[in-house]
């Protein structure tokens, strides 16, 4: 199957600091795949290039089999990627639904012109609503995202990126500062998003990793050391020595 997403030779380099070194990584429609590895490996770099949040300093990165290294981020949107952040990006003083609306604008391209609220849009409140029930917070729509637990921030950050009709979603530690018992909950909304959309999920969480990825690929001092899947990963004796030690669950 040819990929969604995929890099070649991608490096980054900061004058003499070397973060990204000849990263070949492919994505498939519908892929649930991991990037895994101890700080500083080079992983918020890599998804920054993929989204074009930085540019690469060589090698080339592939949305939808067209080479997209140099085209800005707003296109890259439109074409079908989404992210969401390490730290949430909302708008905290506004409702949940207008927040996931707004995103819904942007994607229809009327979000610059609108005056009143993105939710007063019948189109987008509707989709709005849907992707909140999807998600299981419909209930907190009109809540400020002020005051959501951290753990149904992160949800409605998903559904914003969803609300992208994206084709790959790049989720950067959706399960970062979010208590255990609420991890559940984003681990059990990652399992039910739509089938037909590539995921990347950058995470510390292991359990997590391992719950949910069926491929991993583990960046070290800005290389890939090894990519398979998580019973391989939890098998390899480097990945081990360089990061997962006692983290491993599977």
């Amino acid at each position: 199957m040819s990929p969604v997403l995929e890099t070649r030779k991608l490096c980054k380099s900061f004058g003499a600091l070397v973060v990204a070194q000849n990263i070949d990584f492919r994505l498939a429609p519908g892929d649930r795949h991991a990037l895994i590895g101890p700080n500083g490996a080079g992983k918020t770099t890599f998804v920054n290039m993929l989204t074009g949040a930085l540019p690469p300093s060589s090698g080339a990165i592939l949305l939808g089999g067209e080479e997209v290294t140099r085209v800005p981020q707003s296109a890259r949107v439109r074409r079908g990627l989404g992210r969401t952040f390490q730290v949430t990006t909302l708008f905290r003083s506004l409702p949940v639904l207008d927040n996931v609306a707004l995103g819904i604008a942007e994607r229809k391209g009327v979000a610059k012109r609108m005056w009143a609220p993105a939710s007063s849009h019948k189109d987008i409140i509707e989709e709005s609503e849907s992707l909140l029930a999807a998600l299981g917070i419909a209930d907190d729509a009109a809540t400020r995202v002020a005051d959501l637990p951290y753990g149904k921030q992160r949800l409605v950050e998903i559904a914003i990126a969803l609300g992208l009709k994206p084709k790959v979603l790049l989720l950067d530690e959706p399960a970062a500062g979010v208590p255990s018992h609420e991890s559940e909950r984003i681990l059990s909304t990652l399992e039910k998003l739509p089938s037909g959309i590539a995921i990347l999920i950058i995470e510390h969480d292991m359990d997590l990793v391992f719950r949910f990825a069926r491929r991993i690929t583990v960046l070290v001092q800005g290389a890939v050391l090894v990519e398979g899947t998580p019973e391989e990963i939890a098998r390899d004796k480097r990945v081990h020595q360089v990061y997962l030690g006692e983290q491993t669950h599977a």
